[in-house]
């Protein structure tokens, strides 16, 4: 039988009950959770009775949107450009959460302010009714948003094999979706309020490698077994888009593992890679694996092995040194790129317990 809908509620409902799907329904009904009856959505608006959603057919219509857009174009010559739209979904997600979180922010500081200016007065009283109310409101409405986010966002991984990540700043998660964090974030954020979700507790295994890489379940395999060793574990990569880190932000998306982004603060010029590796370090890591990538690689596998950190260094087969060779003369030079001088007598010197640059 044909069932028809007139409208978009009626065909989420009907999804929701056709998929339900109890661990992300669960993480739905955590996060759209209405404290109060009443809602503020800002401090000039009046307080209203306003419902949040139904949490399964949020959830249907984030599943119904991301997998009909991979579906629709699977096999046809518009399939390449799926994953660019499916990422701007997520990343409207992500833009809306980033918009509500700075609000709350403010909202908590004025909430502060008034908590600390006493004054028995009716007036006072109903100012931090409503400051309270309006933190409530924007808590429980980003809690919604990111929820969905995270939702999208692990749709996202499954249909392309890569995590979503935003292009700038951390995406914290507070389900069961690993945080990105950006290291910025994580060194500023460490001594405020919101340590937890930005500079969360844990060790530190550091990860860096070039950026053509082919053997993704080698890698997997290896930090599967580090995992194994330090189940708590913080991944810290390099944040490179494509190769070795890309492939270890994928591992930690499908692993629940939280992960810090050293991306490359252009600021710095030519030794922004080098003041990369040294905040890297300063984590003090309790394991390392770099692979075979650039001289920048080398000088991080340099740097800690002089302090002693564990390390594990990955070699690129020769096929794969082939391709990279061949990919780098059709490219232009990177900044992540350095002079690759003996590249194979550095990285067997690393492997036999250490070794000085050769000129």
């Amino acid at each position: 039988m044909t069932k028809s809908f007139t409208n978009f509620a009626d065909l989420a409902s009907f999804i929701a009950g056709e998929t339900g799907h109890h661990g992300q329904s669960s993480i739905y009904e955590g996060a759209f959770i209405e404290h109060d009856e009443r809602a503020k959505l800002s401090p000039v608006d009046e307080t209203e009775q306003r419902e949040m959603p139904d949490p399964e057919q949020a959830r249907a219509a984030v599943e119904m949107v991301m997998a009909t857009l991979f579906d629709v174009f699977r096999d046809t010559r518009l399939e390449p450009f799926a994953s660019d739209l499916a990422w701007g979904f997520v990343n409207s997600f992500h833009v809306v959460a980033k918009r509500l979180s700075d609000r709350e922010d403010d909202a908590a500081k004025e909430l502060g302010d008034l908590a600390r200016s006493f004054d028995p007065s009716e007036i006072y009283a109903s100012q931090l009714e409503e400051a309270q109310l309006l933190c409530q409101t924007l808590q429980g409405c980003r809690d919604a948003m990111e929820c969905m986010r995270d939702h999208a966002a692990e749709v996202y991984r499954v249909e392309t094999g890569r995590p979503y990540s935003p292009t700038r700043g951390s995406r914290v998660s507070s389900g069961v979706t690993a945080s990105m964090i950006d290291a910025r974030n994580y060194l500023a954020e460490r001594a405020r309020e919101r340590r937890e979700q930005f500079a969360p507790e844990g060790p530190v295994v550091a990860f860096s490698g070039g950026q053509v890489w082919d053997d993704h379940e080698m890698l997997w395999r290896g930090l599967d077994s580090i995992k194994a060793r330090v189940p708590e574990m913080i991944l810290a990569t390099t944040a490179q888009t494509k190769g070795c880190d890309a492939i270890a932000q994928a591992w930690a998306a499908a692993r629940g593992v939280k992960v810090i982004l050293f991306r490359l603060d252009r600021r710095l010029g030519a030794k922004a890679a080098f003041v990369r590796n040294d905040r890297l370090l300063a984590l003090k890591p309790v394991e390392a694996v770099i692979c075979e990538g650039s001289g920048i690689q080398m000088n991080l596998a340099q740097k800690l092995r002089q302090a002693g950190v564990p390390l594990h260094v990955v070699k690129l087969d020769q096929s794969s040194k082939t391709r990279q060779v061949q990919s780098k003369a059709n490219a232009s030079k990177s900044r992540d790129e350095y002079d690759s001088w003996t590249q194979d007598d550095y990285y067997a010197a690393m492997v036999n317990g250490g070794g000085q640059r050769r000129r």
